[in-house]
């Protein structure tokens, strides 16, 4: 039986090193403050002017595609997951195909917006057109540039501590070999409260949204009015061109639907939690890798973290912890290594994979 495996993974990060106490000097914040909620202890910002979400997917490309045994010109399909996108559009796939380039026009480019599941979801869409044989060579990169768009004041603190910026790949191919491979993927989504986690504007929303979950209000403003005075003031006094984020309802969500959507995956393919040999979680609060390791019942050296190094880098932290952990030899030939993610949307998933 046909099925896909990662033939090839590679991860960059930028070399610009941010620790807490940087930060603490442009808004009241400190190294103890962001360490006690987070674990963070510093993070990478890409060069202004010089780097890109898409020039750093490259490199993180450019080691994937050696390290799968293949050329560049092999790939026949690039996806590309982030939300960080150099342009509102064009995405970063046909950015990333000119970089690299490859433009074929034999290749095709799919860009997917899910934020801190977007990995998982296109290691899933990867896997179901490697599985039917139309592609055998499926480039996916995970990248942001987080640093570009944070708001590095005292009113931001809370969203601006936990981002930085870097780029993760893998090249996903075609195995027969027994047992080996993607064994399984699980994608879910609810967006019914979409807004506790979201970058509002801009967009092309006219306030609707914003009206819809505040109709309580009388702002004394006509329908024309207030989209109008939304686009222009609303917006900037209530801080809707930065990420928002109501941290304690994102956190109570997270590490209920961790637990879930990994036992949903062991469960599809009769494995138990002690099969796990190594559990990859997105960085996203080290406190949520904590209890999302308990309630597994795995050891230290069964998590990869790497949250305190890089921060939360959304679609790219799977793909850099993972990487990092086969290079570390964390991860070896036949370990079930299990990836999972939670994130705005919200959206969620996990894959379990036998390397």
């Amino acid at each position: 039986m046909l099925r896909s495996k990662i033939g090839g993974i590679g991860h960059y990060v930028p070399n610009n090193v941010v620790t807490n106490n940087d930060l603490s000097k442009v808004m009241e914040t400190s190294d103890e403050w962001i360490r006690e909620r987070t674990g963070i202890q510093e993070r990478r910002y890409g060069k202004k002017h010089e780097e890109t979400t898409s020039t750093m997917g490259a490199r993180a490309a450019e080691i994937a595609i050696e390290r799968a045994g293949i050329q560049k010109e092999d790939v026949d399909f690039i996806i590309f997951a982030t939300l960080s996108p150099d342009y509102y559009f064009p995405g970063c796939g046909v950015l990333l195909q000119r970089e690299l380039g490859i433009t074929n026009t034999e290749i095709g480019a799919l860009d997917i917006r899910n934020q801190c599941s977007g990995f998982i979801y296109g290691l899933s869409i990867a896997d179901q057109f490697v599985r039917t044989g139309m592609y055998k060579n499926v480039l996916l990169v995970g990248a942001e540039m987080h640093s570009m768009g944070l708001d590095f004041s005292t009113r931001g603190r809370n969203v601006t501590v936990i981002f930085g910026d870097g780029a993760g790949a893998v090249v996903v191919q075609p195995t027969e070999k027994e047992g080996q491979g993607i064994l399984t993927t699980k994608l879910h989504s609810d967006g019914t409260y979409a807004e506790k986690l979201a970058f509002i504007n801009p967009g092309s929303h006219g306030g609707y949204h914003d009206k819809r979950l505040e109709r309580e209000i009388d702002y004394g403003f006509s329908d024309a009015e207030y989209g109008e005075i939304f686009m222009n003031e609303h917006m900037v006094q209530n801080a809707q061109i930065y990420p928002n984020m109501e941290g304690q309802f994102v956190f109570k969500l997270a590490v209920q639907k961790f637990p879930e959507v990994i036992m949903e995956a062991l469960a599809t393919t009769g494995l138990e939690k002690g099969d796990i040999d190594m559990m990859v979680p997105h960085q996203a609060n080290l406190r949520i890798s904590a209890f999302v390791q308990k309630k597994l019942g795995l050891r230290d050296d069964q998590v990869w973290n790497n949250i305190q190094k890089y921060g939360n880098t959304t679609a790219a932290s799977i793909p850099i912890a993972l990487c990092e952990a086969y290079e570390a030899g964390a991860v070896k030939e036949g370990d079930l290594v299990c990836l999972a993610a939670f994130g705005s949307g919200f959206t969620w998933g996990s894959a379990l994979i036998r390397w």
